[in-house]
């Protein structure tokens, strides 16, 4: 391992960190709400405890993938615990642990809040707070590759953030890995800032609209409401959220393929095709579920809290505009299997991901094929009309598997650290592991984690950065060989 080169990113990390507090700085000048010095100290702090480290030890190793796993593993951790400060300074989240616990939430893009009122919380903090939604969304660490030297390894840092369904689909914009980083964060900026100006034209106050594009595109979820976007009670504001949860869950490469005129792109990307007819599916059969048990009387309204709620589950967004625990069972039943799909690889949403049950299912029908009706041929995957590697099978049938597992045996350890009820305790683990945010019973949608114990609360944060990073890279870890040379 090259220990200098890794203490560089970490201090460029703690740089990249401390500057980018100045814009809730700036938020915190205009409101003048008392959390302007919290905010300016923890940006000096977190600055120029990273300055030494990035200075000195600016030595140009190529960082190897055993460096790019630590730098995204403990990465998270040091970036979440310095942005907790403000939080802490300030008094708003006096506790580390659950300061802690915030920020990691914001920057995995999960959503999940220990604020019992956000509401009376700073304009400064809580626009820090939907920041790290911003920078969590597109990942942390694609935005510090921008920054690092040519050739320092910065494809082995993407690749350790990045989602196995990337490895499936082999994305890649362009030749050079830091063209591909400015790309992303190009196409991911402009979708956030033209979803926060058509909230503005819909007569949003324009803190309101930039906190809620920054939760919508990242597909995070934090609103600088209590009430999420249901305190607005608007059909346009939701229709527009739900377009844009839509787009955050859509690979970015299409984005990209659209603009160099590659319409063709969208037909042959067998995910995207899947991704939409799920999204229509669910949609349509939780509507009809409240359209027919009478919980709204018209279809338009039926339509608009169901879409809009199976949108926010299925892309990991974890914003909400009722109650959804007082629908019908069948439609709470539909909005739980939601939670275990996730949308596209390569999009800003976490979660399972909608190429994997693609080659799962493809798997499962070719085999029965071949077991029963052609048991001499020869069988191929396809994935985006081209053939798919037997590894990559079982690359997607290993990362199924482990997640849940993972479900099952965090919501027994949930039980047990907190007597919780058995749909509380695996619903507290999918919200997290997941990255959705609000889940079913004492996590549910008008509940937070604010009453969960400090052990639950590390270990949900946990699960939390392990769905972020996609499990194999947070899992690998704890392999002894892994540290051996």
């Amino acid at each position: 391992m090259h220990f200098a080169s890794i203490i560089h990113v970490f201090g460029l990390l703690l740089m990249v960190t401390g500057s980018t507090m100045l814009f809730p700085a700036l938020c915190s000048l205009y409101y003048g709400e008392g959390d302007l010095i919290p905010l300016v100290v923890s940006a000096a702090v977190t600055f120029f405890l990273g300055l030494p480290a990035w200075w000195l030890c600016r030595k140009n190793y190529e960082l190897n993938m055993k460096d790019g796993i630590i730098v995204a593993v403990f990465g998270w951790f040091i970036v979440s615990a310095f942005s907790a400060l403000p939080f802490m300074l300030h008094g708003s989240i006096p506790s580390f642990t659950d300061a802690y616990f915030e920020m990691i939430s914001g920057y995995t893009t999960t959503g999940a809040t220990v604020l019992t009122d956000i509401e009376c919380v700073p304009h400064g903090l809580l626009f820090w707070r939907s920041e790290t939604h911003l920078l969590g969304g597109m990942g942390f660490l694609t935005l510090t590759v921008i920054l690092l030297p040519q050739g320092m390894g910065g494809l082995r840092l993407f690749r350790a953030e990045s989602s196995p369904g990337q490895v499936i689909t082999k994305e890649k914009f362009k030749p050079r890995n830091r063209d591909t980083m400015i790309s992303l964060w190009w196409i991911y900026l402009c979708l956030n800032f033209l979803q926060a100006g058509l909230l503005w034209a819909g007569d949003m106050s324009i803190f309101d609209a930039l906190c809620t594009a920054f939760g919508t595109i990242s597909t995070s979820g934090y609103s600088p409401k209590n009430l999420s976007i249901g305190h607005y009670n608007s059909a346009y504001f939701d229709w527009v959220t739900i377009l844009f949860m839509f787009l955050g869950g859509t690979t970015f490469l299409l984005f990209f393929l659209l603009l160099q005129g590659e319409w063709k792109a969208v037909y042959r990307n067998t995910e995207f095709k899947w991704y939409v007819v799920l999204v229509l599916f669910f949609s349509v059969m939780v509507s009809l579920i409240l359209l027919k048990n009478g919980t709204y009387n018209t279809i338009a309204d039926a339509f608009r809290f169901g879409t809009f709620q199976v949108m926010s589950l299925l892309t990991t967004t974890g914003f909400t505009t009722t109650n959804y625990e007082l629908w019908p069972q069948a439609a709470q039943m539909f909005l739980f299997a939601v939670c275990f799909v996730g949308a596209c690889a390569g999009s800003t949403t976490s979660g399972i991901k909608v190429v994997h049950y693609v080659i799962i299912c493809k798997y499962m029908y070719n085999s029965i094929r071949k077991i029963f009706f052609q048991p001499r041929s020869v069988i191929t995957i396809r994935l985006n009309q081209k053939a798919v590697d037997s590894s990559v099978v079982d690359l997607a049938l290993c990362y199924f598997i482990v997640n849940i597992f993972m479900v099952l045996g965090g919501g027994c350890l949930m039980s047990l650290l907190e007597e919780l009820d058995y749909i509380s305790a695996m619903s507290a683990v999918i919200s997290a592991l997941m990255n959705i945010g609000p889940g079913f019973g004492a996590v549910g949608p008008s509940e937070n984690f604010a009453f969960l114990s400090d052990a639950s609360k590390w270990f949900l944060s946990w699960n939390m950065l392990v769905g972020r990073l996609e499990m194999f890279s947070a899992l690998v870890i704890f392999y002894p060989s892994f540290w051996k040379k």
